[in-house]
């Protein structure tokens, strides 16, 4: 691990003590390490005044073999890969990837489920009139809408014909933001048009939205994105595969808030800066702050020669990150995740996990949360990834690394707890191969906690005595 070194900001940061919090879970041997404090995350938010401080006992085995819970708590399968579409348009896609939960009339909700299929998919989002992109495109995302019991309606196709939908994020006006994760253009993987958009995507009726790239907002290795609910701003992540890794964007669009289909009206793409920081992963100091960030445009949104990153930003160059992941927006801040960094891929430092917090009011960037790997005990595999607050406050974490893999909640006080441990075996009895979590959310009124296994690709539906 190489040492880390020390924030470089004009301003006088303001230091915070540094304690490592260790915490177990109900499994022996499987732990989370990490510095700091979460209280920060949830200044200004409804989630402060009421944070969950423990956990809710150990995961009991699921006699049917597919998600170990909680007592007390129970799931249902809403859909599974390969099973018919309620719609008639073909099978569930595989590759269950990011996810969100709007509501509806008369109680119901309608969850928007991205696949993250590549051009060798195995199971493709169906080809539907009107509401696709590339017909070479195996990814897109498809739409549930479920009754106020939680009972599927109805199971359709929300867009097709794009590559690689990862993660993503929801809009205040309520659509889903889809995130293709590739820069692949036409005549790539058999493709007929350039691919590494965002689309808008409405979960209640998608032919409102189709199936248009928002090319302003950037074609890059997308992740995720959250949006500015006062400003209108949206912030997305580049979880880019290869030195020098991906930046940290903003989106100011030409119509901010102004509703479903305002953002084609397009706007300008701009990346931070943190002056002297060239790389996040040598920030290792939780509340290591910078107050002078700096927001550079892009000099060619589209990649039309060079991918962004790439680019030349200037002289004073621009800041990287490895696996730049989750984002969302709480209070008044943008918080994104970087889920591990690692010098011998060409990162400054080692950690398994960084969430930073963008302050807009202020210009501010800080270190929240630094997941190992300082410490003798990590979380298993390379966490975190998907994240979303708790209805009691804290965090729901979802874990992609090696191993089993579980849904975890973390904290304020940085003790960390089994949520769901997925029993979904890919592999065998010998190499065990369990599929990851991804794409966790809660429905409006907080009592439902949805949240998918990416392969075999499952939507469950956790329901229990949910802190509120």
């Amino acid at each position: 691990m190489s040492e880390p070194r020390p924030p470089t900001t004009s301003s006088t940061a303001t230091p915070t003590t540094r304690r490592q919090l260790l915490a177990r879970t109900g499994a022996a041997g499987i732990g989370i390490a990490f510095s700091g404090t979460l209280s920060e995350l949830f200044t200004g938010t409804a989630a402060a005044q009421n944070l969950g401080h423990h956990g809710y006992g150990p995961l009991l085995p699921d006699p049917d073999g597919l998600l170990d819970l909680p007592k007390g708590f129970r799931y249902q399968v809403l859909s599974r890969e390969g099973d018919r579409l309620r719609s008639g348009e073909g099978p569930v896609p595989s590759n269950h990837d990011g996810m969100a939960a709007f509501a509806g009339h008369r109680g119901r909700v309608h969850l928007v489920r991205n696949h993250e299929n590549r051009a060798t998919g195995r199971t493709p989002v169906p080809v539907v009139d009107g509401l696709t992109y590339d017909p070479e495109g195996k990814g897109g995302c498809t739409a549930l809408t479920l009754d106020h019991r939680g009972r599927v309606l109805s199971e359709r196709v929300a867009i097709a014909g794009t590559a690689v939908n990862c993660a993503g994020g929801p809009t205040p006006w309520n659509t889903w933001l889809t995130c293709e994760e590739t820069e692949d253009r036409a005549g790539t993987n058999g493709y007929t048009k350039d691919h590494g958009y965002i689309f808008e995507v409405d979960g209640a009726d998608p032919r409102r939205t189709g199936a248009v790239p928002l090319t302003a907002m950037g074609r890059f290795q997308h992740e995720a994105i959250a949006v500015d609910p006062r400003r209108g701003v949206v912030y997305e992540t580049e979880d880019a595969f290869d030195r020098p890794f991906g930046l940290f964007y903003r989106f100011l669009p030409e119509k901010p808030l102004g509703g479903t289909g305002s953002l084609r009206a397009g706007g300008r793409l701009q990346a931070m800066r943190v002056p002297g920081v060239p790389d996040l992963s040598s920030i290792q100091e939780t509340g290591a702050r910078f107050d002078r960030v700096e927001w550079v445009d892009v000099p060619d949104p589209l990649a039309a020669e060079t991918a962004i990153r790439f680019q030349d930003f200037g002289p004073k160059g621009i800041t990287h990150a490895q696996k730049l992941e989750g984002c969302y927006w709480g209070g008044r801040s943008v918080y994104f995740v970087s889920s591990f960094a690692r010098s011998s891929e060409g990162s400054a430092g080692d950690h398994y996990g960084q969430i930073w917090r963008y302050d807009p009011d202020r210009s501010r960037l800080t270190l929240v949360i630094v997941f190992g790997p300082d410490t003798d005990i990590q979380l298993p595999g390379e966490s975190p990834d998907n994240i979303c607050l708790a209805p009691g406050g804290g965090l729901m974490v979802c874990e992609d690394g090696d191993g089993a893999q579980h849904v975890y909640g973390v904290t304020r006080h940085g003790e960390v707890y089994e949520v769901a441990r997925n029993r979904q075996n890919r592999g065998t009895d010998e190499d065990p191969d369990w599929g990851e979590f991804a794409g966790v959310a809660f429905s409006p009124d907080g009592r439902t906690m949805y949240v998918n296994c990416y392969d075999p690709g499952t939507t469950f539906a956790v329901t229990g005595p949910w802190r509120g």
